[in-house]
């Protein structure tokens, strides 16, 4: 059974000149607003309250880097896709994701998660692109499946799978229910480690 992480808040950054130093291994946890991202990395990590949940969308403002061990981190991304965060705002997390994605040499990995009542959306598919043209794998998180019933889910699990094509895997997920937590952990800590899943 893979065990929670020892994790901690290490430092958040709004511009790239923010970042932690870029050694070491880390991998980014990325999702649309409200697609129970933070949750998620709660459960992932086995601390209930790592990072901040809301029933308000667009919390997340900042790029917020956890240690999870020496050299280790995993990052939460900001949530993205809600409307009524400024133009501004949004071309701005833009600029500063992409610059990410494009410069982090110890970035592993990428976890989307995507509500599995919606699938994979446009954006979500940017961030998977994003990853894909950085050489980064990433696995997609199909969160709140627990309001589904076990067909539908299962269904649901398909159609995103399909979208998001052969290499990357699709986990029917929920937080509450603890559905597809060891399974998600195991693809965490490979790619922390250095290990194939």
């Amino acid at each position: 059974m893979t065990k929670g992480f020892d994790a901690s808040f290490l430092t958040g950054a709004r511009s790239a000149t923010q970042f932690p130093d870029d050694v070491g291994r880390e991998v980014a946890i990325a999702g649309r607003s409200n697609s129970g991202k933070s949750s998620s990395i709660n459960a992932l990590t086995g601390r209930a309250r790592l990072a901040r949940t809301s029933k308000t969308p667009g919390r997340t403002r900042e790029i917020n880097f956890f240690r999870v061990g020496d050299d280790r981190r995993i990052v939460d991304l900001p949530g993205y896709g809600y409307a009524r965060v400024p133009v501004d705002m949004r071309e701005q997390w833009r600029t500063v994701l992409e610059r990410y994605f494009r410069t982090r040499r110890s970035l592993r990995g990428l976890i989307v998660t995507v509500d599995s009542r919606r699938g994979i959306g446009e954006l979500d598919a940017v961030m998977l692109g994003w990853a894909a043209a950085a050489g980064v794998p990433a696995c997609v998180l199909a969160t709140k499946a627990d309001k589904l019933s076990r067909s539908a889910a299962r269904a649901a699990q398909r159609s995103m799978a399909a979208a998001a094509g052969p290499s990357t895997p699709v986990i029917l997920f929920s937080a509450p229910r603890r559905l597809g937590i060891e399974a998600a952990r195991e693809q965490l800590c490979a790619w922390l480690n250095g290990h194939d899943a």
